[in-house]
């Protein structure tokens, strides 16, 4: 990549950035193209071509999704209080909005999310990010640690991936139930199948909270395990942490055959260090560990 497509890329990502910074405020054409060094008068049409996406989509659907994310995942959130920071006047403009793009009403959405029609609105916001915002790993972005032992309570996931969004839900409001709070109580998921297998029914994941407290208290969806300590080789993402299997594909195919390291017999895991909406996506902070002898 040339230095010129390199500072291109570089302003657009600012772009980027700065819409996901200020979801809250007001995100004219002209603040954003400025904030991207670019002339107003052509940015809209840059933009475009760029992403796939108007300036105006591609914000709405950045505010949709935080505000998706709430209703799913803070039920203590009021939901007039999401429909006015997702940039609506009124509740029931948000509400005719919501349903428009996702077939539920977001109190529907609130108890019982329908993740299919949700992940194909996304889409399109996905698509965009992924041309500017998928890091490139090199080994040196590889650090090899040794990892103590961690006690963990396990809620698992058995089953599509299009369903992992109500696991996830269930997973949050046990922890918080719990005490458990991500700041005092690391959170991991570790991988027991292919990301895509043959049959998606098969796809299967542990949502784990670290805890030393004895899990038998916790419910019957939750038990008890340990990620063991040992040799690990930790790539460190930041920004799009739903999708880790990039960073993934390069412990595997690129890292792994140069370094004459063996895996050891525990699957792929990571620990998520900040999580979206608490902080913006492009701030999201996740570690990949690969296990080794």
């Amino acid at each position: 990549m040339n230095a010129a497509l390199r500072n291109y890329q570089a302003r657009m990502q600012r772009a980027l950035d700065h819409i996901d910074r200020h979801l809250d405020g007001e995100l004219d054409l002209e603040t954003v193209s400025t904030v991207a060094a670019f002339s107003r008068f052509h940015f809209h049409r840059q933009f475009t071509a760029t992403f796939g996406l108007s300036v105006h989509r591609y914000i709405q659907l950045a505010r949709m999704k935080r505000a998706s994310y709430r209703l799913a995942y803070r039920q203590e959130e009021r939901v007039t209080d999401i429909a006015f920071d997702a940039g609506y006047d009124a509740p029931d403009a948000f509400a005719r909005a919501f349903r428009q793009r996702f077939g539920q009403s977001p109190s529907a959405f609130r108890k019982a999310p329908d993740w299919e029609p949700w992940l194909a609105a996304f889409g399109p916001l996905d698509t965009a990010r992924s041309k500017l915002m998928q890091k490139l790993f090199t080994p040196g972005d590889v650090m090899i640690r040794e990892v103590p032992a961690t006690r963990v309570a396990i809620m698992e996931h058995r089953g599509v991936p299009a369903t992992l969004g109500a696991t996830i839900q269930r997973f949050i409001a046990w922890r918080r139930a719990a005490g458990l709070h991500p700041r005092t109580s690391a959170t991991f998921n570790v991988w027991r199948s292919e990301p895509r297998p043959a049959s998606p029914a098969d796809y299967s994941v542990d949502l784990c909270a670290g805890t030393d407290r004895p899990v038998e208290t916790f419910g019957e969806d939750v038990r008890a395990g340990e990620i063991p300590g040992g040799r690990c080789a930790v790539l460190r993402v930041v920004g799009n942490t739903d999708n880790l299997e990039p960073a993934a594909l390069f412990l595997y195919r690129d890292w792994l055959p140069a370094s004459g390291d063996e895996t050891r017999d525990f699957p792929l895991y990571c620990q998520r260090l900040s999580f979206f909406p608490e902080v913006p996506e492009h701030e999201a902070v996740a570690e990949l560990y690969l296990p080794l002898k």
